[in-house]
Formats: C-alpha cells, sequence, structure tokens
C-alpha cells in the first residue's frame, strides 16, 4: 500500500475498509454488513451495534416482528464475515499494515495496527484455503423452538451452541459442503475423522472451566490487539441479557440495553408476572442460558460489577429446585461464583438474585471477559451493570420505599424500594408541613418482610436504618400510641432492635435513624435484613448501606 505512512491512523482505517469492501464484491451482503459495522464504530455509536439493529437495519427485518431467538440472520452473517476476514489476512491481505477483525462475542470491528510486516505468521497454501473457503458458510448453530417448560418459550439445542465442528455436522445428513476434487475428499476424511472422536472429546472438555475462553484471550494478547476507543461501552453500562428489542427504561429512568458483545448460548423469555426481590421485572424477563461468554470492551478504571440472575424454572419444588443448574462464573479467567445455585443464593425459587463485585477492570486486551460454565444442569444470566467504582470500596446503597427515586434536601439520591421479599408498600397523604419536615419519608413497607441487600462479601458496612410512625397516634388509627406497634429487627441472623417501639421513643411524625456498624455479609453476599412483628406489624421507611473500608 504506498504512501501509507503519510497517512494517519484513522485514514488508514477508512482506507483499509474501502481495500476489504472492494475484496468482497462477490458477497455483497458481507460488504453491507462490514460497511454498516465500520460506520458505526467510525461514528462513535458501537454501542448500538446489537443484533436487533443488524437485522433490521442491514438485512431488512421487519422491527414490529423480529425475535432473534427465532432469525439468526445477525449471528450467521457476522459468523461468515469473521471467516471470510480471516481468511482474507491469511492469504492477500497478509501484508497491510491494517487488518480488521471483528473478535467473537461481539459485532464491534478492531482495526488492528502492525508496524512494518509482521513476524512469525503461518499462511495457508492454496489446497487449504479452499477448504477454509468452504468452510465460512457454515452458519452459527441456532437453539431450536420446542418449549423448555411452561415458564419459558425457548429449549437449549440438543448439543451445546458451540457445537461440534463442521465436519461433524456434516454427519446428519445435510448438504453441509457442496464442492469437489481433491478439497472434497480432504474434507470428507477430516468429517469421519472428527465424527468418531467428537463426543469423546467434547465430553473430556466439558468440566473444564474456561477452555476456549483462555485460549481466545492468550491469542487476542499474544497478537497485540487491543479494544479501540471508540467501541469502549458507555458507562453506567445496564445490559439485559437475551434482550433483543429496543433499550427499556426501568423505575428510575435508567436505560437498559439489549443484549451485546455475546457470544455462544441462547435467549430465553420468561412470561411478565411479579418476580420477589424485585422492583423491576423487566430485566428478569430474559435471559441467557448455555455455556457462553460477554467480551466487553471498556475504558481502563475501576468499575463495580452487578450481576442478575433468575432461576429459570419454577417447576421444581423445595429440595428439587436446589442443585437443578450448578454453574462457575469467571471473570478474566478467575473463577469469581464457583459451583453457583441460584436458588439457594435467593434463598428460594423464582425469587430475583443480585451479586456484587467491587474493583473490576478490563483485561489486557481491553475487554471484560465473563465465562458461565457448566457443573451441574444449565448455566443462565439474566443482566448485567458496570458502574464507576472506588478502589476497595463498594458504591452506597440507599433505598426509600417509595416506586420511584427521590432526592433529598442534600442532593442525595435514594432509589426506589427493592430488594424486599414479603410485606406492603404504602404512601401517606400527610400534611405539607409535616411531609417537609420528613423530608423523603411519607411512606413506608410494613408487615412481616425482608430485605436482601446485594454487597460485595469481603467488606464491613453501616447500615442506617429509617423510622417513621406514621399511622398510629392519627385519626386514621383511631388513636393508639405506646406499644401500639413493636418489633425487632435482625441482620443475618443477629437482631439489631428487639422490642422497638418507634412511638415510645419519637411520638408519630418524627423521624427515627438506627445506625449499626461493622455488619458483616453472609458467604452469598447478602445484608438479610429481616423485620418480624410482635404487636401489630413491622414498618421501615429507608435503608441506607456505606462500605465501610477506606
Amino acid at each position: 500500500m504506498p504512501g501509507s505512512s503519510l497517512l494517519n491512523a484513522a485514514d488508514l482505517e477508512h482506507q483499509e475498509l474501502e481495500i476489504v469492501q472492494a475484496a468482497l464484491a462477490k458477497t455483497p451482503r458481507l460488504a453491507k454488513l462490514l460497511g454498516y459495522l465500520a460506520q458505526r464504530y467510525f461514528d462513535g455509536a458501537a454501542d448500538r451495534l446489537t443484533e436487533f439493529n443488524i437485522a433490521t437495519q442491514v438485512f431488512g427485518r421487519d422491527p414490529q416482528s423480529f425475535i432473534a431467538s427465532e432469525d439468526a440472520i445477525a449471528r450467521v452473517e457476522t459468523h461468515r464475515l469473521r471467516k471470510k476476514l480471516k481468511l482474507y489476512y491469511e492469504t492477500e491481505g497478509r501484508h497491510h499494515p491494517v487488518r480488521i477483525s471483528i473478535p467473537l462475542g461481539t459485532y464491534v470491528p478492531v482495526f488492528a495496527h502492525h508496524k512494518g510486516k509482521p513476524d512469525h505468521e503461518t499462511y495457508l497454501p492454496s489446497s487449504m484455503a479452499l477448504v477454509a473457503e468452504a468452510a465460512e458458510s457454515a452458519p452459527e448453530p441456532v437453539p431450536p423452538s420446542a418449549d423448555l417448560h411452561p415458564l419459558f418459550d425457548r429449549t437449549p439445542p440438543a448439543e451445546p451452541p458451540s457445537g461440534p465442528s463442521p465436519a461433524a455436522r456434516a454427519q446428519d445428513g445435510r448438504p453441509y459442503w457442496r464442492f469437489a476434487g481433491f478439497a472434497g475428499i480432504l474434507l470428507s476424511a477430516l468429517g469421519i475423522y472428527a465424527a468418531g472422536n467428537w463426543n469423546k472429546a467434547r465430553s473430556s472438555l466439558q468440566p473444564r472451566l474456561d477452555t476456549g475462553s483462555s485460549a481466545l484471550r492468550a491469542s487476542r494478547l499474544a497478537s497485540g490487539v487491543t479494544a479501540n476507543p471508540a467501541s469502549f461501552a458507555a458507562i453506567p453500562f445496564r445490559m439485559i441479557a437475551g434482550f433483543n428489542d429496543p433499550p427499556q427504561k426501568d423505575p428510575e429512568g435508567n436505560l437498559w440495553r439489549g443484549d451485546q458483545y455475546s457470544h455462544f448460548g441462547w435467549s430465553m423469555h420468561r412470561r411478565a408476572g411479579f418476580i420477589p426481590g424485585t422492583n423491576d421485572p423487566l430485566i428478569f424477563q430474559y435471559g441467557r442460558a448455555g455455556d457462553f461468554d460477554y467480551n466487553i470492551p471498556l475504558r481502563p478504571g475501576i468499575y463495580e460489577l452487578h450481576l442478575y440472575f433468575l432461576q429459570p424454572s419454577e417447576t421444581a419444588q423445595g429440595e428439587e429446585a436446589e442443585n437443578k443448574a450448578i454453574f462457575n462464573v469467571a471473570l478474566n479467567g478467575k473463577v469469581i461464583l464457583d459451583n453457583f445455585d441460584i436458588v439457594s443464593d435467593a434463598m428460594g425459587r423464582n425469587i430475583a438474585d443480585e451479586r456484587v463485585f467491587r474493583d473490576v477492570s478490563p483485561a489486557e486486551d481491553g475487554l471484560l471477559h465473563l465465562h458461565l460454565s457448566t457443573v451441574f444442569g444449565t448455566p443462565s444470566l439474566s443482566a448485567v451493570a458496570l458502574f464507576d467504582g472506588s478502589p476497595g470500596k463498594q458504591q452506597p446503597v440507599r433505598i426509600v420505599t417509595q416506586p420511584i427515586p427521590v432526592t433529598d434536601r442534600n442532593g442525595v439520591l435514594w432509589r426506589p424500594d427493592n430488594y424486599f421479599i414479603g410485606g406492603r408498600y404504602l404512601s401517606h397523604n400527610l400534611p405539607t408541613a409535616v411531609s417537609d419536615a420528613l423530608d423523603m419519608v411519607p411512606s413506608e413497607r410494613y408487615g412481616h418482610f425482608t430485605y436482601a441487600i446485594p454487597v460485595d462479601t469481603r467488606d464491613e458496612y453501616t447500615v442506617t436504618l429509617y423510622f417513621v410512625e406514621l399511622f398510629f397516634g392519627t385519626p386514621e388509627a383511631n388513636g393508639g400510641g405506646t406499644g401500639s406497634r413493636i418489633f425487632r429487627v435482625m441482620c443475618n441472623g443477629n437482631t439489631l432492635l428487639d422490642n422497638f417501639d418507634i412511638f415510645k421513643e419519637a411520638g408519630n411524625f418524627h423521624l427515627i435513624k438506627k445506625t449499626f456498624h461493622h455488619i458483616r455479609p453472609t458467604a452469598q453476599g447478602k445484608l438479610n435484613l429481616t423485620f418480624e412483628p410482635i404487636v401489630n406489624y413491622a414498618t421501615i421507611s429507608a435503608i441506607e448501606v456505606l462500605d465501610e473500608s477506606n
């Protein structure tokens, strides 16, 4: 490419795109797809490269009827483009100073710049190039649409989505390979060999935690390819796994995007309905299942990672629900959840579960690698969120018993009521002067209930509970006073308050704060606050959790 040294990096990338698109002239669908992906990358809109957008904007699928789990057009064509690019740079493009690739698990292109001629490369001879070119037409496996169980509308495929090699799949009788001569004979031999050894190889590899993704990361690091700044995910990053529709807002007004940066696994959709433990059932109505990866491009820094889970079955009862799915979750190759059981972690079936991890950073290749692998049953994940983190300390958790967020007079944001199981929400119509004096708590959760607040397991926390007597001592209650409401509060089995009487301490409409230090979470990363009635119902108006780490 004469004169390329006179061009800046952006010019080189645009020039390489034009050259590669010209080389893809015989496959216009792939040329169009590459142009679309690259243009979003150049525009700084890589976060819009979703399966939904690609299917509807590149391949003309109807946005009103497109369902990604039933139409794999984006995955299949990206799979073909990925292989086509690999073949191109192993042959005629092998000396180009810029190379375009699409890493596994994402639709965001990477433009890798090489100084001079790359060393230690091996290129396919012409006969093997023919085999590789034929292989690029193999579609990525798509899960069938039969029912998984009454709750979900998808089922895992008979084989893992990563599937056997193309040659092994060819045994099922489909016209998978359509070329003659030496290449056909060679591939047939390879197919027979692969078919005879696939099941044995797959069973020996299945128990291993991170085989494929570890090799993938190693190859990326060895090549020196890193994530481009244009592709970095915007922070806060909120993503619903397996969700392929336009972004949705939660009760706090936060935008949750559809599935991005995933590789392998399949999408699930749960029927809408009440889900204990969350104020936002939307993020738990979808999921990705199977053995799969997320490779999220991030700017260097420290982040706080939140993972959301929901057991994908409500058919099992009691102990039968336990151990229905046990799996490992690895972050950048290190296990962060070992033999994880959603039901045990959530303390019951069909309960929303959330885990929090502080001090999270991308790997050397600029990607945050999440890998879920089977121990028993089928792994699943509902959503992923990333927030700016503070070194060694989790961000504060502040909850007010209202359905919408509240900013108090000090400018502090309190999230809507969340993480509760049991009890009832009640808002009170109080005189304006009283409401202003209470600032943010003219509401309550009352009854016999528990909050399971997710925190990082490594730290100790300060917990502050906010109480107001909003009922007794009013005309609505026909009076009442001291002794009308008595209850206890426990955290992880330890009593924080016993025979607690709000009216006795402060009368009604007066805020009481009770603060407790050095609270350690459970092994499951929870602060389980239980409110147990003694006389009438327990009540709470707000909860604050602060990490005590310096």
